[in-house]
């Protein structure tokens, strides 16, 4: 079993609470289309609103977690895949971990008796989605728990990591351990900018990371948001994504690469100071869904041929199908056998 246990993801767990809003109950909440926040005492209404909606969804979710069940799907092969986060002993806990095994991907919780299970508001509108994550147990995670020999082993057995940058708000020291780990030992460390606020409130722990990612994925929204963080002074995604790779690096193991989403654009690689553009699977706006999990999706479509060693080209198409998938259902689910060639 050359593929087993090869992938390792860590990040927060979170139930989504799907429903389909308008653009009211998006102002009444104050919240921001297309984007991705945490909740705040203002939002906490709106769980109970959502779950009173005739169209509610429940689906495990959590960006990292989507992207490790989605590279599980795609590979096809058992136990490819590990995922290590926080949960409470609740309902929900149970349903997560239910779902979990049913997608095949090994997973290792921790169980918070005091905090209920994280619970992620994906609000859609017109196809796209905003998101309010109130992570409840999901910041509970520990160092400690990783450090259990049981859990170490899933970080000894593993060649890849990816970790979304919504983890840095939960347990910096976790990341450290594993990006320390995987450049002592050759291995690929790869994070997430995940959502604008990361690259803005989360900066120093974000930087501190940073050396040791040889991949950096994100959107071109997110792109520009670290850009401006960083004093960059250009909003050009190219050019952004060159300057990321750039950046300075813990280990001369792999040279870094950016990939940069830009939705319906074309997908941005930069590697060696040059930058790669690659065409995305366009789709009719009538087939569109909700765009939930897309682009946790497309990196879990990625993952799956990185870790069988294939080339740049066939990662980003399997990222580009992945994503496809997942825009034409709800939330991050998928049919059950990949049609990928």
């Amino acid at each position: 079993m050359a593929y087993e246990r090869v992938l390792l993801g860590m990040g927060n767990p979170l139930l989504d609470i799907s429903a389909v809003v308008d653009d009211e109950f998006l102002t009444k909440y104050d919240i921001k289309p297309n984007n991705a926040i945490l909740a705040e005492d203002k939002h906490l209404p709106m769980y109970d609103e959502m779950a009173s909606k005739s169209n509610v969804e429940y689906i495990a979710g959590g960006a990292t977690q989507n992207s490790i069940r989605v590279a599980q799907w795609m590979l096809q092969v058992p136990n490819a895949t590990s995922y290590i986060g926080s949960i409470g002993k609740d309902k929900f806990g149970e349903e997560m971990k239910k779902n979990s095994k049913l997608a095949g991907v090994n997973v290792q919780y921790y169980e918070d008796d005091k905090a209920p299970t994280g619970t992620c508001a994906v609000c859609v509108v017109g196809g796209e989605r905003s998101l309010v994550a109130n992570l409840s147990a999901a910041n509970c995670y520990k160092s400690e728990h990783l450090k259990q020999p049981e859990n170490w082993a899933l970080v000894e057995k593993a060649k890849y990591f990816y970790i979304a940058g919504f983890f840095l708000t939960v347990s910096p020291e976790s990341i450290q351990l594993v990006a320390e780990h995987a450049a002592a030992n050759n291995k690929v460390f790869m994070m997430n900018l995940s959502a604008p606020f990361i690259c803005e409130f989360f900066k120093d722990v974000q930087e501190k990371a940073l050396p040791y990612m040889d991949y950096v994925f994100g959107n071109e929204t997110e792109a520009r948001t670290f850009s401006r963080v960083h004093g960059w002074e250009t909003d050009n995604v190219e050019e952004i994504a060159i300057k990321i790779s750039q950046l300075p690096k813990a280990s001369g193991a792999h040279k870094r690469i950016t990939v940069i989403t830009q939705g319906a654009d074309p997908v941005v690689v930069a590697q060696d100071g040059k930058v790669k553009l690659y065409p995305v699977i366009l789709l009719p706006k009538e087939k569109l869904v909700d765009t939930n999990g897309a682009g946790d999706a497309f990196v879990g479509g990625f993952l799956s041929q990185l870790v069988q060693e294939k080339p740049m080209e066939d990662c980003v198409r399997a990222g580009c199908y992945a994503a496809n998938v997942v825009i034409q259902r709800s939330g991050c689910t998928y049919p059950e056998k990949p049609d990928f060639h």
